[in-house]
Formats: structure tokens, C-alpha cells, sequence
């Protein structure tokens, strides 16, 4: 059986910063005002505990938001103590936060690194890029004080990686981006596009990225990363990683790399839980921890048809030449037809340029890797 994946979010949609194409903001504030902000302890431990109980040899358990961190340390203290108390079945956990990084409190460090917590930290790269989009509710500039959180992190032991989301800007700057991370001795990047707010036509915020320029991005970026390859100095950039376990015969570690929704449980600080953090809306609503178990999620997964819908996506891409890595993508890219079913990817015309350009390079590596 997979590792049961929780994607908790135990300050909801709240945040420290106001960042111009944050997806999750939007889908938030459509959801019901009063709904809880803040997790509460009894919430918290129905949760763990009901997940030790379904959980088979393994539970991923990540923490988001909003800002996951306003939380506050303790909220995770606990989290760790009732994992601990309810794992009766040694089954292995692993925890992951994913936070905007910004002025981070030095207590949290030892605590990290003590609890075995991987770390992912937003950076959209140079000063420049980065507070371009990413800025306080005041709007502050937030760069130097993520730079304080990542030389935190090296300090105490913390395991972290770099989050990056690529907007119109900072793909033409791929390169400034690259040389950047490398001098920083960056070794865990992914690189993830900016989505439109949902429902609304494609490519036509400030932030946008056309097809053509993410094509473009990731040609750039794979050239400057097949360069350090033969090098033998390249940093693992996520999803060229997954491509080459996909060339390989392995499943990608990230769902949308599948072309298939995979069996998300994305729980919101009251408890509801989602099938996947694009859609958090009341329409896709599984149930929620405080009332129901996992087998119910789950049988309410299925009834809902969220991943069968993404399986029926990629019929559409079944006679394309790259189909067997590319898998059609993420559900959220997807074009919504008037008949209100999924067309085709909003980048499919990215991918194709990409392979066009990179699936040689890809498979010499992955033949050199099966080589040994």
C-alpha cells in the first residue's frame, strides 16, 4: 500500500506575506468566512491519531498554507507528541514544512533539525525577481529575511529545499536564476509554474506565463543543467529528476508528473479535508477527520470521481510521441471545454518544445544511470 500523504494546513489560508499570484488566497476567501483560521488541538489529534490508525508502514505528513509557521512551534511540538503517542505500529513518518521563509524565529531551528523536518523554502531567485511578487501585507520586501532563514537552516542542520515559481518575468532570467542558486551552492531545487486565478482565461495576469515562454524556461534550464551534468556538478532539480525515473520504468514522485490525480488528503485547519490543494473548494469537499474516517474519505473519493476524471484527461494525449513522459499533466492545466469537461493541457505546446529539445539528452542520461 502507498504512504498515506496528509497536506495540512493548520493556518488555512493566512499569511504573512500578499504575494500577486498566490492561487490559494483566492480559493480561501471563497470558502465559508467564518470557517476556523487556526487548527485546534482537539482537531489536531483526531487527525494523527485516526492517521496511525489507517496509515500502512508509512505516513507523509507536510504542512502548508497560507504560512503554515503562524501556527506557531508549538502546534508542531504537539503534532510530533501525539504522532509519537499513536504510533503504535512503528509505522515510518516523515514530516515536511513548506513555508515562505521569512523572518523565521531562531527557536524553531533546533527543533527542526532535532524532529527530522525536510524543509522547502519559497525563493523565486535574485532580489530582484523575488520581491517583484513576493512582499508583506505592508508590502515589504521579504528577500533578505528568507536569506536569514536559509543561512538558519545551514547553521542548525535543517534539511532544506528551494521552491521557485516561474512567472512572465523570470523566465527569460533563467539563467541569472540558475548561476544564482549555483553560487548559493543550492543543491534541491523545483521549479513550478505560476497558475491563473481559477476560472478565469489563461495568460492574462501581469504574471502569466505563455506556453511559448515556459517552453522556453525550461529548454534554457535544462541546457544549463545538462551542462553541469556532464560536469557532474549538477544541483537535483526536481522535475528533470522525474523524467528520468519515468524513462527508467518508475512512477514520478509528484501526481501531476503521472497525469493522474493521485490519493491526496489536503486538510484544512477545521478539519475538512480536499482531494489536492488546487482544489480546496466546497465542491470537492471528502469529508472531514472530525467526523469521518479515512475509508469514508476515501469511498467519498471515489463516488466524487476526482481521480478517474484525470485518468479520462489523458485519452486526449494517448496518440502523442511524448505521452509516455509527459502523461499530460497536471488536471489544473487543463483547458475547461464548454461542455464542462478537461481538453488538453493550457502547456501542451511548452512540453512539446521541450522534448523536442531535451528528450535525447534525457535519455542519454538515463542510459548511462541504467549502465551503472
Amino acid at each position: 500500500m502507498p504512504a498515506l500523504n496528509l497536506l495540512i494546513k493548520p493556518a488555512s489560508g493566512s499569511c504573512n506575506l500578499r504575494c500577486e499570484y498566490c492561487f490559494y488566497r483566492e480559493l480561501y476567501q471563497a470558502r465559508d468566512p467564518g470557517s476556523e483560521r487556526l487548527m485546534k488541538m482537539d482537531t489536531l489529534e483526531q487527525i494523527m491519531k485516526k492517521a496511525m490508525d489507517y496509515a500502512q508502514d508509512e505516513c507523509v505528513i507536510g504542512y502548508q498554507g497560507g504560512e503554515p509557521t503562524l501556527a506557531g512551534l508549538d502546534f508542531y511540538r504537539d503534532a510530533v507528541r501525539l504522532q509519537e503517542q499513536y504510533n503504535t505500529r512503528n509505522l515510518v513518518i516523515h514530516n515536511t514544512i513548506q513555508t515562505n521563509g521569512y523572518r523565521l524565529d531562531r527557536e524553531w531551528f533546533p527543533f527542526l533539525a532535532e524532529k527530522g523536518f525536510l524543509v522547502g523554502i519559497s525563493l523565486d531567485g535574485t532580489r530582484e525577481l523575488h520581491d517583484r511578487y513576493r512582499k508583506t501585507q505592508q508590502g515589504r520586501e521579504t528577500f533578505d529575511g528568507v536569506m536569514d532563514t536559509i543561512r538558519l537552516c545551514r547553521r542548525y542542520g535543517v534539511p532544506f529545499n528551494i521552491l521557485t515559481v516561474v512567472t512572465r518575468d523570470s523566465a527569460v532570467l533563467v539563467r541569472r536564476i540558475y548561476q544564482f542558486f549555483k553560487r548559493e551552492q543550492f543543491q534541491y531545487l523545483q521549479f513550478i509554474p505560476c497558475l491563473d486565478p481559477f476560472g478565469r482565461e489563461k495568460g492574462m495576469e501581469e504574471y502569466s506565463l505563455s506556453p511559448a515562454e515556459y517552453g522556453g524556461f525550461l529548454i534554457r534550464l535544462f541546457d544549463l543543467w545538462y551542462a553541469d551534468v556532464l560536469r557532474g556538478e549538477q544541483p537535483y532539480i526536481r522535475q528533470f529528476e522525474n523524467y528520468l525515473a519515468l524513462l527508467l520504468g518508475n512512477p514520478a514522485e509528484c501526481c501531476d508528473m503521472n497525469g493522474v490525480c493521485g490519493r491526496q488528503n489536503v486538510i484544512e485547519a477545521d478539519g475538512t479535508v480536499y482531494p489536492c490543494d488546487f482544489y480546496a473548494m466546497s465542491a470537492f469537499k471528502l469529508g472531514n477527520l472530525k467526523e469521518c474516517s479515512f475509508e469514508e474519505i476515501e469511498e467519498h473519493r471515489r463516488v466524487l470521481g476526482f481521480v478517474k476524471e484525470s485518468q479520462e484527461a489523458q485519452k486526449l494525449c494517448a496518440a502523442c510521441g511524448y505521452f509516455r513522459i509527459c502523461r499530460g499533466g497536471c488536471k489544473r492545466n487543463r483547458l475547461l471545454l464548454p461542455s464542462g469537461k478537461y481538453g488538453g493541457n493550457y502547456f501542451c505546446e511548452s512540453y512539446k518544445m521541450f522534448f523536442a529539445h531535451a528528450l535525447p539528452g534525457l535519455m542519454e542520461i538515463a542510459s548511462h544511470i541504467t549502465a551503472g
